[in-house]
């Protein structure tokens, strides 16, 4: 019979391609029918790498002849449509001023997934310039791509910016993917999609050849259907960029497999905080918190409550300065570098280049947040110098590591996210809470698991450490996992309202 890769985790491909039940080449052709019978409806997918297949009977040969680089030898995943891939694909950002855009080499992310073995699939949607556009922007949305819609329901938000890599993942388009975040661009896509995403301590991911928002807070993250297939992805991507200074203790800090630290008793005898005051928005999000509470104090762990955490409104208005400013200076760096056949080459391109294509580039919403980092005088500004020392004093000092260190916490937990809401391409997002900008402000670590359903629609829980703690979460976020097993894959298309 014919091996089926539909719901299919890392570990069961590696059987099924050990034991010859299967090849790479069969996977890829599996997962691109897959693709072509239903993407239609969901949207995930930008680019389909025309190379795919001759990369996996490459990668069958190696194993043919006893070469398996590691987990993901022959192993299709897929990237965001914001990371150069040296191939046949573009790298847009989903935008139409990028259009037809071929990166020279791969970026350091795409780099090590070859070098891991890994079968490059497809390149996915994503809100357009990783959702750092307009204020009242639908996430999933973007010019070049459209509308990205929700694993689940189809007229609910996929969340953003990693909306293509979240559905894709969900749907078994792939077997995992990458994202990247800024702000909850990882974990956001991840719970309303119903997976697991990691949001690495920024420096321990190469951010060269990735389109920027900010070099405080970016990184590159896997998303995945497990903690298990994450941690492999993880450990592929993870170690020093030469190219991106920040990573320059990533190769010290990052662990030699993560998968060793997939513990179902991690748990046991932890001191878990649990953030309230980044709860209390949704009366079923608290009830399904309540019970992942429950699963914590049967696991073993000690459940320490009433943590608070400083409110996100009185981060946002200095991480948004910080943002606005970076982005500038990162994504004319970026643009700067792309060749004479690109039609842009620096922000104040890109804003004329939407302003003279408005019907095409910008029908639904505006291009504010765009206007407003032109605007900005650069990273020398005192503004913007005292807005990033703000912002790490809010998150860190007064923040995480506060918390963490006044209770003696071995991690921080919180709702990820509401409920997915309707896509609305009038009024933008109808966020009402979520707990991703800790971990993204600050720069530390955070992950999010499936908790929980509202009205068939996922719930995801976010757990939070200091730097360079990804190892232990994952241990438990595993076992909470494994304790739960809250995930439901997606049924057919279908949509919440009539």
């Amino acid at each position: 019979m014919t091996f089926d890769p539909h719901e299919a985790s890392i570990a069961e491909l590696n059987v099924a391609l050990s034991t010859g039940e299967t090849t790479s080449t069969d996977l890829v052709e599996a997962y691109e029918r897959r693709i072509s019978a239903e993407d239609d409806a969901f949207n995930s997918v930008a680019f389909l790498n025309s190379e795919a297949g001759d990369i996996a009977k490459q990668r069958d040969a190696e194993r043919a002849a006893g070469q398996v680089r590691g987990p993901l030898h022959g192993v299709p995943v897929m990237v965001k449509d914001n990371l150069d891939t040296g191939d046949t694909m573009p790298t847009t950002a989903g935008s139409l001023a990028l259009d037809g855009s071929m990166a020279a080499r791969d970026s350091h992310v795409v780099a090590r997934l070859r070098d891991a073995g890994a079968v490059l699939l497809a390149k996915t949607n994503l809100s357009e310039w990783a959702n750092f556009r307009s204020t009242r922007s639908a996430s999933g949305w973007s010019s070049r791509g459209g509308q990205v819609r929700n694993a689940y329901a189809t007229d609910r938000t996929p969340g953003g910016s990693s909306s293509g890599s979240g559905v894709a993942v969900a749907r078994s388009y792939c077997a995992a993917a990458i994202g990247t975040e800024t702000d909850g661009s990882i974990v956001g896509p991840s719970s309303f999609n119903g997976i697991v995403g990691i949001k690495p301590t920024v420096g321990l991911v190469g951010r060269t050849g990735i389109i920027p928002i900010s070099a405080s807070q970016d990184t590159a993250g896997p998303m995945a259907r497990t903690v298990a297939d994450a941690a492999v992805l993880l450990g592929a991507i993870a170690g020093t960029d030469p190219d991106d200074t920040a990573t320059s203790e990533a190769d010290r800090h990052k662990a030699v497999d993560y998968t060793a630290f997939l513990d179902t008793a991690a748990l046991k005898g932890a001191r878990v905080g649990i953030v309230r005051n980044y709860a209390g928005y949704h009366e079923v999000v608290d009830a399904v918190f309540e019970n992942a509470l429950t699963a914590f104090r049967e696991a073993g762990a000690e459940v320490v409550d009433g943590v608070s955490l400083t409110p996100q409104p009185d981060i946002r208005r200095h991480e948004l300065l910080v943002m606005l400013t970076e982005f500038k200076a990162g994504l004319n760096a970026y643009l700067g570098n792309l060749g004479p056949d690109v039609a842009v080459h620096s922000l104040a391109e890109l804003i004329a280049f939407n302003a003279a294509n408005a019907d095409r580039a910008m029908p639904h919403f505006r291009q504010e947040l765009l206007e407003r980092a032109e605007a900005t005088p650069g990273l020398s500004d005192r503004a913007y110098i005292d807005a990033l020392a703000e912002s790490r004093r809010l998150t860190r000092s007064d923040g995480i590591d506060k918390a963490m260190g006044e209770h003696r916490l071995d991690v921080l937990v919180a709702p990820t996210n509401g409920p997915p809401w309707a896509i609305d391409w009038i009024n933008g997002d109808n966020r009402l809470g979520g707990s991703a900008c800790q971990a993204a402000v600050s720069g530390y670590a955070g992950i999010t698991v499936p908790m929980g359903h509202i009205a068939g629609l996922p719930l995801g829980l976010n757990f939070i450490a200091g730097p360079w703690s990804e190892a232990k979460l994952i241990g438990y976020a595993h076992a909470f996992e494994q304790a739960t097993n809250a995930r439901v894959a997606p049924g057919e298309p279908r949509r919440v309202l009539p």
